[in-house]
């Protein structure tokens, strides 16, 4: 009986291969879209939800439940995201505007934006893991970090003293099933 020498190898590289060619590019700039639902609050547990077209930070109860926002997530590369709400419908931005900086809600698709475009970079965040809390920063903004404030029902913004203790830049960052 004749047997292949090594099998193992030629099927983990075939593997390799197909893992490799599912996560490239399309000429188009493109990337195979894979959205997924999350669920945030953070270390104080106030969840978003909107209120004025704008992302809040509260404690919701009862009934105010159903109004917690998801968040639409699509992964660039790793540690590396898109976040959107409503479908992905609306996406999270950080625009700069002189010496400010904050969040912004945009009527974008989430699923129309490629890592390789210069102006959507505005709309890509660097998830970073310590323990069971993430850190959202901008990748257009490096060193600014999403946060919420230590009082209930403010506005979601950015921050660039993180270890600053009015604001809370880490959030619990959940898989909605």
């Amino acid at each position: 009986m004749d047997t292949c020498r090594y099998p193992l190898s030629y099927l983990i590289s075939f593997l390799l291969f197909l893992f490799h060619s599912e996560i490239a590019c399309h000429p188009s700039g493109k990337r195979p879209c894979r959205m997924q639902v999350f669920r945030i609050w953070d270390i104080n547990q106030k969840t978003f939800y909107l209120r004025n077209n704008q992302l809040v930070a509260g404690y919701l109860q009862g009934s105010n439940t159903k109004l917690e926002e998801k968040l639409d997530v699509v992964p660039i590369e790793p540690h590396t995201v898109f976040l959107g709400i409503h479908g992905g419908k609306l996406c999270l931005s950080c625009v700069k505007s002189g010496d400010e900086t904050r969040l912004q809600l945009e009527a974008v698709n989430i699923t129309d934006l490629s890592k390789n475009k210069d102006q959507d970079k505005r709309f890509t965040f660097i998830l970073s893991d310590s323990g069971p809390t993430t850190r959202f920063e901008s990748a257009a903004c490096p060193g600014w970090f999403l946060c919420t404030a230590l009082e209930a029902d403010r506005p979601v913004s950015f921050t660039n003293t993180p270890e600053e203790a009015m604001t809370v830049t880490k959030f619990y960052f959940q898989k909605d099933w």
